[in-house]
């Protein structure tokens, strides 16, 4: 109760409303990587009931890795038996991460992801950074 009741006065000073903060939901994933490798870390696309593409969301990284690089490319989805479209192709933002060569270890970052609607999502992924290990031979 009082956790809930420092929320709401926090967000009445910050000037965001009760319906902003309903629709905000947090989300909470991991990603196993490799050092010096691009490493997607998610797929943004909004497909209407009819099978087309809406609008994409809007991506902002709200903190940063402590070691890594986040990058986000643009990109078509192909796929078929997707809800009741059996197939299609629309445009999506795919999200990347990139450690330092030598990097091992746990890296957080936090993306927001705001879609059309007034839906937004905080996204915390825990990049797992991992040696590649011993190779197998030929």
């Amino acid at each position: 109760m009082r956790r809930m009741l420092l929320v709401l006065v926090a967000a009445a000073v910050g000037g965001l409303d009760a319906t902003a903060m309903a629709q905000t939901r947090l989300v909470e994933r991991s990603v196993k990587a490799f050092p010096n490798k691009d490493t997607q870390i998610g797929v943004y696309l909004n497909v209407l009931p009819d099978c087309t593409s809406g609008a994409l969301p809007t991506i902002r990284l709200a903190s940063p890795p402590a070691s890594g690089k986040v990058i986000v490319k643009t990109a078509k989805v192909k796929a078929t038996n997707y809800k009741a479209c059996l197939a299609l192709e629309v445009p999506a933002y795919v999200a990347f991460y990139k450690s330092p060569p030598e990097f091992l270890g746990d890296d957080v970052l936090t993306l927001e992801v705001k879609y059309s609607g007034g839906r937004t999502e905080l996204q915390k992924i825990t990049v797992n950074v991992v040696g590649a290990g011993p190779q197998q031979r030929i």
